[in-house]
């Protein structure tokens, strides 16, 4: 597959011309009058950087429910590894520092009340599991 550039195929192009000096020293290449454009024009940057930088910030709401639903998963995986650790009764101090870690992002809305609901109850439940462990430790 070949690229070609912003504007494709038929984009204008300048001529440079590198000038140089009988002294042999540096010079910078100056350009010559750019060709006119042929066919349609070439595509005109609106709000430039600042405008890319915000888009990327915009998130839809279909990719924080999605991300939402991958942090209670993700939450639920580790609560289901700490019943394993304390069911063998090796439990692990870097699993409760990633349920913690889990359980801060789980306070993160999603836009979707229903998906929140279960994120809230998903985060009571491994608050009173690190408080379990917490008080057990004490």
């Amino acid at each position: 597959m070949r690229i070609t550039g912003p504007n494709g195929p038929a984009a204008p192009t300048a001529t440079i011309v590198a000038r140089r000096s009988a002294s042999g020293s540096f010079s910078l290449p100056q350009e010559e009058a750019a060709a006119a454009p042929s066919g349609a024009g070439g595509v005109r940057m609106v709000g430039g950087i600042d405008a890319l930088i915000a888009l990327q910030g915009v998130e839809s709401v279909e990719e924080r429910r999605r991300r939402a639903v991958k942090r209670g998963h993700t939450a639920l995986d580790l609560l289901d590894e700490m019943k394993l650790g304390l069911l063998s009764g090796g439990l692990d101090q870097a699993m409760l520092l990633r349920l913690k870690a889990a359980a801060a992002g789980l306070k993160d809305l999603s836009g979707d009340p229903r998906v929140d609901q279960v994120l809230a109850e998903i985060d009571r439940r491994v608050e009173v599991e690190l408080a379990k462990v917490e008080s057990a430790a004490a």
